[in-house]
C-alpha cells in the first residue's frame, strides 16, 4: 500500500500546541511495523555475518542436542 503521505495520516493529536501523535490507517501502520521488523532483522544478520563461523561435527552436536517436543 503506497499512498501519498498526506493520505496516510488520518489526524493528529497535539499536546501543548505541539504534534504528539498521529492517527494512521491500520494497513499503513501494519506496513510500517513490518518494515521496522525487517530492518531489525537485517541489522541482526549483519552482526551475525561479522562473527567468524564455527563448525561442529554432526555427531558432537547430536550428543548435546535435546529436542523439546
Amino acid at each position: 500500500m503506497r499512498t501519498h503521505a498526506k493520505k496516510q495520516i488520518r489526524g493528529t493529536v497535539a499536546c501543548n500546541d505541539r504534534p504528539a501523535a498521529v492517527v494512521l490507517d491500520i494497513e499503513v501502520y501494519r506496513e510500517m511495523v513490518e518494515r521496522l521488523e525487517h530492518a531489525d532483522d537485517l541489522k541482526a544478520l549483519e552482526k551475525m555475518r561479522q562473527r567468524p563461523l564455527k563448525f561442529r561435527r554432526l555427531e558432537d552436536f547430536l550428543k548435546e542436542y535435546s529436542p523439546r517436543v
